[in-house]
């Protein structure tokens, strides 16, 4: 299918920010198959992969501190996070690594959950977190403290500096906090205090992120299959085969460095049918 194709070749060529959405919105398609009440219109979603607030809950099950920031509790939720997720991410990778930003995405989802279930265990109330809320306002309010008189242009607004955008979102939260949905924006305020934590500890050499980036090298070690020595097999004309296969791949790596820079320059919809076919061919 072209569509599926396409999909798949915009998820191997595009950046960290490209796959924790596709990651969000695969999950949350998922859920609407196993977790969505169509009597009640809405989601109900398991002890075991939302974020409970009861401490007792919480400590059976920790992996809900991860599983919670991909699930959503609806078609709006997810929307507005993923396009806030898409705008602050292409900000944030302008000062700093793609590994950083993952790290920071984890870590910032991690703390507001933990924030989460601490004020709401003490309080004795009981109610449960989903959303990647918490892990992307981190990501933006660390590039604004970063680089806050940084211009953005809004649609319909204009030139706005990024303190403001982010200014705006944290008096919004503040405001609706004693109002209506308490948890989701206590989890948005955590998650902004630890981007601000994080950007002011890394301006002191301490990069909190760190860990997640040593923690993906080990699963990707251990993933990877043992190398295993090649048969060897001597043929008479191995230089003049060499010659030949060397220069088919010199051919082949060219093609792809030009739909690349067409790619960068134009974007992934300027390439042709061919284009894509030996793109997704050339990855496989």
């Amino acid at each position: 299918m072209p569509i599926l194709d396409d999909l798949k070749l915009q998820y191997k060529l595009g950046g960290i920010v490209q796959k924790l959405i596709f990651w969000n919105v695969g999950a949350f398609i998922l859920s609407l198959v196993f977790f969505y009440q169509f009597k009640t219109g809405r989601f109900v979603y398991p002890n075991w992969l939302a974020l409970y607030s009861f401490f007792d809950v919480f400590i059976a099950k920790p992996w809900t501190l991860v599983s919670y920031m991909f699930l959503h509790g609806g078609f709006l939720h997810l929307l507005f996070n993923m396009l806030v997720l898409h705008f602050s991410g292409r900000l944030f990778t302008t000062f700093f690594t793609e590994r950083q930003l993952f790290g920071l995405y984890v870590l910032g989802g991690i703390f507001s959950g933990v924030i989460f279930v601490l004020i709401y265990s003490l309080l004795g109330i009981s109610s449960v977190l989903v959303g990647a809320s918490g892990a992307i306002m981190g990501i933006l309010i660390a590039t604004a403290v970063y680089s806050p008189y940084m211009i953005v242009r809004l649609a319909l607004i204009g030139n706005v500096k990024l303190w403001h955008i982010a200014a705006v979102l944290l008096i919004m939260d503040l405001l609706q906090l004693p109002i209506d949905n308490s948890g989701g924006h206590l989890a948005h305020l955590a998650g902004a205090f630890f981007g601000f934590l994080y950007v002011k500890m890394l301006q002191r050499g301490i990069d909190l992120s760190m860990p997640i980036s040593k923690l993906q090298d080990s699963l990707v070690n251990l993933s990877k299959p043992k190398k295993k020595t090649p048969f060897k097999k001597v043929h008479k004309n191995q230089y003049s085969q060499k010659t030949q296969s060397s220069f088919k791949k010199d051919i082949n790596q060219k093609k792809i460095d030009d739909i690349l820079d067409k790619i960068s320059q134009s974007g992934y919809d300027s390439l042709t049918k061919e284009e894509k076919e030996f793109l997704f061919k050339a990855g496989k």
